[in-house]
């Protein structure tokens, strides 16, 4: 039997399967282990979604097996057991796969949710799973290979058969977080101890730093949530730390195109003069990439460009045509990248891109209505054996990246006008997961203000868990083949449904100016979120909603669960914005006022575990210099040496030989079938298809899409952007 019944268990359990015909998911999965494991014996392949429910009558049990766990005419209910019997001579095989605790659920919390509609309120306990069996000849080693393949131990892990008698977890509630006593006297060579136990992604020179300033101005030990949160405000991920690095020294060598790069150089330092009058400014990769757009902004040439003290996306303000008049709306553009969450976990790092991507101009109070998916990835056809120690496979990644990326933009409602993928083995060390938004809002409806003494922070939107942990500093570090199995809960779990909620919320008018500033919870979780938003804050980490309990007060300050924003509003309007929050169904909770003190203050337990001057945060750790040594150019086999002799080679080539190399190239395969993946038609905005012509099959090499707008019956703006197609 697959199911072992406790009688005395107060946990009912429901397992659905999809019908013969609407079974796609098993019937892919079996074709990959064919085609990536090259197991052939496999006969069949079935998949069922497990439910583990506690707390809920049987009346509202009936009637929820038939409308939120199945629907009838796709799925099959059984109902507690499942007849499975294992063994060589009926050549079945089971497992089952959960995800690790703290991993947010995102099918369990919905089912919850949706039960909680239909039962007066009250929210069952929900755990998922799912079940896998297999059918055929299957030897131990491959039904071992099948798991390894399927399990990705970033975020799951193989669960039992049996059926627990209780879902209630007893969870051991902490109550202080460590000081760490002796760290203002600790060596050099302690230091370095300290920052390799704690797997800090700062540097020791910022350590020191940090050292410093506790001897010097605080005269205490810090506790272990204030290395973390500066480990966390410091990271490369938050405060661009590569591209912030000052550059002391540039040396060009000399060669025969030694004055072309000298040229362009000296016109940046010469930019520099007439942007940076009257002060210093690092010389920096920033620096050197935003330079342009300074002096042209000096010079009056962007008078489009919107500028503010809050930064969420670059943003322009546009003319709109609505119903024959002209209003003022704000145009925001945002991309984010997800490379290493990606490479590790492909599902929910591509999910979360997308999701980081949208809550930047979403914070600005901005409705996201198209996107724009670019990728490179190494060859996805490469088998087990040649994936190097430590990855997944490559064809693994692609797949389910694509999955996780579309399944999040299906499900919030946004389309995807332009969708690319570039191969190449550069891509085999770290993938590249892009996703880039556009978004739009009446001018009117987004009101700037600096925060004041007595404002207050609403937290909005999700629960805060375990999952996103370390996510900035995360990616901020050099990782390793480990790497997949330590950093489980740097991986953040999306939900769409729940950021699809505040879009709709930001949407109104009222609730958007009573906004002042808004922050998202990306990288870096309250501390950042939070932080950022005022210059002197106290946080009480108790009033935060949290997935369950057991969370310390540094998990509380660091963690990077998803679909929260952080939302500064005067105080007399709290209970207004809190209403408004409740008919979306959105928890809306006070966790923050502003101060004057000049100090980011954290409270648990009422006890203040961070106390840190603002002053010292925005130092951003030990200031970073580099010197820059430009090669000389290879003057003799140069691009476009090598293309004649390439021409050269080539007419000795047939016709046919030309054809059969280019065809063979993943990058002039047709990606329909990728595309397609991806909803390109919601909310009626795009003006060209991903394919175009009288068949539909022609790729198009950029997206268009009308501005989306409220209240009006015609827009006619549209806003073009050009995206890369490998074709």
């Amino acid at each position: 039997m697959l199911n072992t019944i406790s009688l005395e268990s107060s946990v009912r359990r429901i397992l659905v399967e999809k019908r013969p015909g609407f079974d796609l998911e098993a019937k892919a999965l079996q074709k990959d282990l064919i085609e990536s494991l090259h197991i052939e014996g496999i006969n069949n392949i079935r998949i069922l979604n497990r439910y583990d429910i506690e707390g809920m009558e049987d009346d509202v049990y009936e009637k929820a097996s038939r409308t939120i766990f199945s629907e009838p005419n796709l799925d099959i209910v059984y109902h507690e057991t499942l007849d499975v019997i294992c063994g060589d001579e009926t050549k079945e095989r089971v497992f089952v796969i959960e995800y690790l605790p703290g991993q947010y659920d995102q099918r369990g919390d919905w089912a919850s949710q949706c039960i909680q509609i239909v039962n007066q309120g009250i929210r069952p306990t929900i755990n998922t799973a799912k079940v896998y069996i297999l059918n055929g000849i299957i030897s131990d080693d491959e039904f071992n290979k099948i798991k390894k393949y399927c399990i990705n131990p970033v975020d799951s892990r193989e669960a039992s058969l049996e059926k627990p008698k209780t879902l209630k977890i007893e969870t051991e509630i902490p109550t202080e977080v460590e000081i760490l006593d002796g760290f203002i006297n600790l060596t050099e060579n302690e230091l370095k101890e300290f920052l390799s136990n704690q797997g800090l992604a700062m540097t020791l020179g910022d350590l020191e730093h940090i050292q410093g300033y506790f001897i010097n101005t605080e005269k205490r030990n810090p506790t272990i949530t204030e290395i973390k949160v500066l480990d966390t405000y410091w990271s490369d991920h938050c405060r661009h730390t590569t591209f912030m690095t000052q550059i002391e020294d540039v040396k060009i060598e000399s060669g025969k195109y030694t004055d072309i790069v000298k040229d362009a150089y000296d016109m940046y330092l010469e930019s520099r003069k007439n942007v940076y009058v009257d002060r210093n400014k690092d010389i920096c990769l920033m620096d050197i990439a935003t330079i342009a757009m300074k002096e042209l902004r000096k010079e009056g040439k962007l008078e489009d460009l919107d500028v503010s003290e809050e930064i969420n996306a670059c943003s322009i303000n546009v003319d709109v045509e609505i119903d024959g008049k002209i209003e003022e709306y704000l145009v925001m553009f945002k991309n984010e990248t997800h490379n290493h969450p990606t490479e590790i976990e492909p599902f929910g790092g591509a999910a979360t891109c997308l999701g980081g991507a949208i809550r930047d101009p979403l914070s600005g109070r901005s409705y996201v209505y198209q996107a724009m998916r670019v990728t490179g990835s190494a060859n996805p056809r490469t088998t087990l054996e040649n994936t190097l120690p430590g990855k997944l496979m490559q064809r693994k990644i692609t797949t389910e990246a694509a999955h996780g990326y579309s399944s999040y933009g299906n499900q919030i409602g946004l389309t995807t006008g332009q969708v690319a993928e570039v191969y190449d083995e550069d891509f085999v060390a770290k993938r590249m997961e892009i996703g880039a938004v556009i978004a739009a809002a009446p001018k009117e409806n987004v009101v700037r203000e600096v925060p004041v003494n007595g404002d207050i922070v609403i937290l909005l939107g999700g629960k805060t868990g375990r999952d996103g942990c370390g996510g900035a500093t995360g990616s901020s570090k050099e990782h390793s083949e480990e790497s997949i199995l330590t950093c489980s809960a740097e991986v953040q779990k999306g939900d769409a449904p729940n950021e699809r909620k505040i879009q709709r919320f930001f949407r109104n008018k009222e609730v958007a100016q009573m906004i002042k500033r808004c922050n998202d919870f990306g990288a870096g979780g309250v501390c950042v979120a939070i932080g950022e938003v005022a210059d002197s804050l106290d946080i009480n980490l108790n009033l935060v909603p949290k997935k369950y309990d057991g969370l310390d007060g540094t998990e509380i300050a660091i963690s990077e669960s998803q679909e929260r924003m952080a939302v500064v509003i005067k105080v007399e309007n709290k209970d207004k914005f809190i209403d408004l929050a409740r008919e979306e169904n959105l928890e809306a909770t006070h966790v923050a006022t502003v101060t004057d003190t000049g100090y980011m203050r954290m409270f648990w337990n009422d006890k203040a575990i961070v106390n840190l001057q603002r002053d010292f945060i925005e130092t951003s750790g030990v200031k970073q210099t580099t010197k820059i040594h430009v090669d000389k150019v290879e003057e003799e086999n140069t691009f476009f040496t090598n293309k004649t002799k390439n021409c050269e080679l080539a007419i000795e080539e047939s016709i046919k030989d030309k054809f059969i190399n280019m065809i063979s190239s993943l990058n002039v395969c047709s990606q329909k079938g990728l595309v397609e993946r991806f909803d390109n038609t919601i909310g009626s905005n795009t003006v060209l298809m991903p394919f175009g012509g009288n068949y539909q099959a022609t790729p198009i090499q950029g997206m268009v899409a009308k501005i989306p707008v409220l209240g009006g019956e015609t827009n006619t703006s549209t806003i073009m952007t050009y995206g890369y197609n490998p074709k």
